[in-house]
């Protein structure tokens, strides 16, 4: 049998702390995976579901992107926090129309995030009506209804914003990006606006395509892999695995990261006898950098090569790679030689003996390497640090070769193929053009909003209504306050979601709910199994079936909700064939091999063994699709993040515990805290200076330039191994102290990864 929600919410007091862990996964991931599974789906359902995930006829993990292997598969393709993720999605428990008429909105505003995620699936579509203070069962005729009223009532479709999560699988993406230029838009932002933008606005400046040119295979091929800005045992668990492989074939590993993460520092692969025995470390060497410092780091690194190259001419640059195919070398290595060491190690806490060495394994490496993840996308100079990092392999030519090249790791599981799929502000002319050919409209060409300048349109007026299809906007966005406000000054706010979150109790005048499949649910329409497909972060695509009766009949798929709506809002003589689509997914891959690049034969290709790649000229054929095009070299001058007196500098993260906003549980388990989430990591010798003991409860004040400052409060101080006047927090808790125009440079995204902040002690006004 499964367990009831839970009751009670959060309670801090009951907090604890203990040392961290020095091994990841093992005997008690799996223990704690199944507890958590029969906790949500009880046995039986548990037996049917996890068999399933990641396998080839079964459904794609609702969790990270990292990719399947293209070989022999195992029994358990999953890890701890894919167990979570499924268990979530899988669960047993349900949120009826009862619950919300036991429940005011009132009260539902006052529980925390992990309260009304635990409560279940939701069953039924639900409508809040101006003044009410709860939601209430609505039609789905009369759900669509009022959404089509308010489109067409707006002035101009750029009134309204159409989010989405990167849950979403192509199918949908592609049906729901049409639907919005058919509307007339390109307010299309997503959660990649918040995540690995600054990736794509790097990787397309310098290589001419906006993704990684590594697979999954090319990790058993790697003599050196670089992990910066990264904690796979929490974010990525699979790819430990993969490291491990790679190690078993000769790689070394070194990780860049301001915290010592444990996965990286011991793995017990639960699959394996060894993992259960003795287990493996996964980093060679751990480079324990400073907030801000990575920058610096690359820079650095490349002077050291330059003078690597001095001692042995023709040894360390590949003058045919950098000769035959990029452009910019020579001002590049100008400005690289210039470099000062000393700024180099000030900025970055590491010594002159780390920066020899990691340089020197760089220059003797065969094939490199280097993956990355938001520890530097969301850094003011996020862009420029990733051209730095990519710098390094063109430097060394590990672009275009087996075992080489960018490897940015993607959080969720289809953010890369809604982004193929179309959903950005900013699509080409080259995709408009084509999808305006296949279906017969005329899409709009002025760009849209992305997920900063949407807040900002509904903040100023400017956006009258917001669809969200998936995720938890609300949570997952920065400055809560200001944009917690823009949401409730919308006329309407529409989530096409799973369960509850926050972004349900942030609504506008009238707010709909309407409830959806999951990956794991059986998707029938007219009678007929579905499949939808996804991309990897490796630019692999494959099939994705659930085979779990939904919990309700009244779910709706993704595809489902946005044909159903595109129908009533755009009536019979639409030129698109939206009723075909809701009946046979297979007519939206023939479309989309029409529209979208690379895609030519997706029927017949996605139901290979694996799938199929997507191209990637890069990787493939060293072409770059750059204005020189060549793979270009950045030249950036250099910026770090000085420590101001008496404060610190917050990086916001996740816990164990926890993926995105979706808090699974309160222990994460790795860093020894438990029954809790409000703590904040500050070195023990911070925490003597600046006046306060561990385990004192104090508020966090973000400072900026302009004067302002955001409080965040009641945080327990932990005594933790992370640079002198670095500070580390989870978010959602800490996005108030993030302003909404604290944004990293030509990618928008929200800087979580450099927040000056202040302790005081909290002062209890309750």
């Amino acid at each position: 049998m499964h367990r009831a929600a839970p009751k009670a919410d959060i309670d801090e007091s009951a907090l604890t702390v203990s040392a961290p862990k020095t091994e990841a996964a093992g005997v008690k991931a799996v223990t704690v995976a199944l507890e958590r599974a029969v906790e949500e789906m009880g046995v039986v359902r548990t037996a049917r579901t996890l068999t399933r995930v990641n396998q080839r006829h079964g459904f794609d993990c609702p969790g990270c992107a990292w990719p399947e292997p293209t070989g022999m598969r195992r029994p358990a393709e999953f890890c701890e926090n894919g167990d979570k993720a499924v268990a979530e999605e899988a669960t047993l428990r349900t949120v009826t129309p009862e619950f919300f008429a036991e429940h005011s909105l009132r009260e539902l505003s006052e529980k925390s995030g992990y309260w009304l995620g635990q409560q279940g699936r939701i069953t039924h579509p639900m409508v809040l009506r101006p003044g009410a203070d709860h939601y209430s069962p609505i039609a789905w005729t009369e759900a669509y209804r009022l959404i089509a009223e308010t489109l067409r009532g707006l002035s101009t479709p750029d009134e309204a914003v159409f989010y989405t999560s990167g849950r979403t699988a192509n199918e949908t993406a592609f049906l729901y990006q049409l639907l919005v230029r058919s509307f007339g838009t390109n307010n299309l932002p997503d959660c990649s606006n918040m995540c690995h933008e600054s990736s794509g606005a790097a990787l397309t400046s310098s290589i001419g395509i906006g993704k990684g040119s590594v697979t999954i295979d090319d990790f058993k091929k790697a003599d050196l892999i670089i992990v910066a800005g990264q904690n796979p045992g929490t974010n990525h668990p699979r790819m430990l695995s993969a490291l491990g492989e790679a190690k078993a074939h000769g790689a070394t590993v070194i990780a860049v990261n301001p915290l010592p993460e444990t996965g990286l520092i011991g793995f017990r692969d639960p699959q394996t006898v060894k993992g259960f025995t003795t287990g493996i470390t996964i980093a060679d060497d751990f480079l324990q950098i400073r907030l801000g410092g990575d920058m610096a780091l690359f820079q650095g690194l490349a002077k050291l090569l330059f003078e690597a190259e001095d001692r042995k001419p023709g040894a360390v640059v590949d003058r045919v790679f950098v000769d035959t195919h990029t452009a910019g070398f020579d001002e590049y290595e100008k400005h690289m030689r210039a470099v000062d060491l000393g700024v180099v190690e000030e900025a970055t806490g590491l010594t002159r003996a780390d920066l020899d060495r990691t340089a020197a394994l760089i220059a003797e490496s065969g094939n490199i390497i280097i993956c990355w993840a938001m520890g530097l996308t969301q850094q003011l100079h996020g862009v420029a640090t990733i051209e730095e990092a990519t710098n390094l392999l063109l430097l060394r030519g590990m672009i275009g070769k087996p075992g080489a090249g960018v490897c940015p790791v993607r959080g969720h599981s289809n953010v890369q193929g809604d982004r193929t799929m179309g959903i950005w502000e900013k699509m080409p002319e080259t995709f408009l053009a084509a999808l305006d050919d296949e279906f017969g409209i005329r899409s709009p060409r002025e760009h849209g909003w992305d997920t900063v300048d949407a807040i900002r349109a509904m903040r100023d007026g400017r956006a009258k209504v917001f669809f969200g299809m998936g995720g938890n906007f609300a949570a997952a966005t920065p400055d809560t306050e200001v944009t917690e406000a823009a949401l409730r000054g919308c006329e309407r706010t529409v989530h096409v979601s799973t369960k509850l979150n926050r972004s349900h109790v942030v609504h506008g005048r009238t707010a709909l709910i309407l409830p959806t499949l999951g990956r794991t649910d059986e998707d029938l329409q007219d009678g007929v199994r579905q499949q939808v497909s996804v991309e990897d972060s490796m630019s692999m695509v494959h099939l994705s079936t659930g085979r779990l009766k939904p919990v309700s009949e009244h779910l709706r798929s993704e595809v489902a909700i946005v044909c159903e709506l595109a129908a009533e809002l755009f009536g019979p003589g639409h030129p698109v064939p939206w009723s075909d689509f809701r009946r046979d997914y297979d007519k939206i891959r023939d479309a989309i091999a029409n529209v979208v690049p690379g895609c030519a034969g997706y029927n017949d290709k996605v139901r290979g063994r694996n799938g199929f790649e997507l191209p990637h000229p890069p990787r493939d054929a060293r072409e770059f699709r750059t204005a020189t095009g060549k793979a270009n070299f950045a030249v950036n001058d250099l910026h770090w993040l000085p420590v101001p007196a008496g404060r610190l500098i917050l990086q916001t993260l996740r816990s164990h515990d926890q993926y995105n906003t979706t808090i699974y549980g309160l222990d994460d388990r790795y860093r020894g805290i438990h029954n809790g989430r409000r703590v904040v990591l500050v070195h023990p010798e911070d925490i003597a200076a600046l006046g306060f003991v561990e385990d004192e409860l104090v508020d966090l004040i973000s400072e900026w330039t302009d004067g302002s400052e955001r409080r965040v409060t009641g945080f327990r101080v932990v005594a933790y191994s992370t640079p002198r006047g670095n500070a580390a927090a989870y978010y959602p808790e800490t996005n108030p102290l993030v302003p909404l125009d604290h944004v990293a440079l030509r990618s928008n995204t929200p800087v979580s990864k450099a927040v000056t902040i202040r302790m005081e002690r909290h002062v209890n006004t309750a």
